[in-house]
């Protein structure tokens, strides 16, 4: 009788012990589902939060002194330039980086820096009236965002 209450304590115990590790398992699974999820969610947020500050700029009229802020404030980002054409230049500038633009947005390079071993224009011609790449403050051009296949903001287009 002693044995067989024993083997009935050690057969609960194991039952109990088996019960144990399937339950923390189950919580480890449902655990790492739930990190993933909000570890995608935070790589969302993120993405968003670097592309609010091109939001402005996304097929809107802006004037030109918001131009040449514009010019001052992204022209040494890495890996993004921006293109001016105004009333005197209609071809236009490229300020910071040169990108590859065309009509096929699906192209792969789309986007991309044509050439990143050096920087094209001079901020200074924006503000000399006697120069081609004049940018008149009060001028009003239209605002546009360049997006790689990535999704990434790398330029921006203004158009008198």
């Amino acid at each position: 009788m002693n044995n067989a209450s024993s083997a009935l304590k050690v057969a609960a115990g194991i039952f109990l012990t088996i019960a144990l590790i399937t339950i923390v398992v189950i919580l480890f699974i449902s655990a790492q589902e739930a990190t993933k999820t909000a570890q995608n969610n935070f790589s969302d947020i993120q993405t968003e939060l670097s592309q609010a500050s091109f939001t402005v700029y996304d097929g809107t009229s802006i004037s030109g002194s918001q131009v040449t802020n514009a010019l001052r404030k992204f022209y040494d980002k890495d890996q993004f330039g921006i293109l001016v054409k105004t009333g005197k230049n209609k071809g236009g500038q490229w300020y910071g980086n040169t990108l590859f633009i065309d009509d096929v947005v699906t192209d792969d390079r789309f986007g991309s820096v044509d050439d990143n071993k050096k920087k094209t224009g001079d901020l200074r011609n924006t503000t000399l009236e006697s120069s081609n790449e004049y940018v008149n403050p009060s001028g009003k051009f239209k605002a546009s965002i360049i997006k790689d296949k990535s999704n990434v903001v790398r330029g921006l287009i203004f158009v008198q």
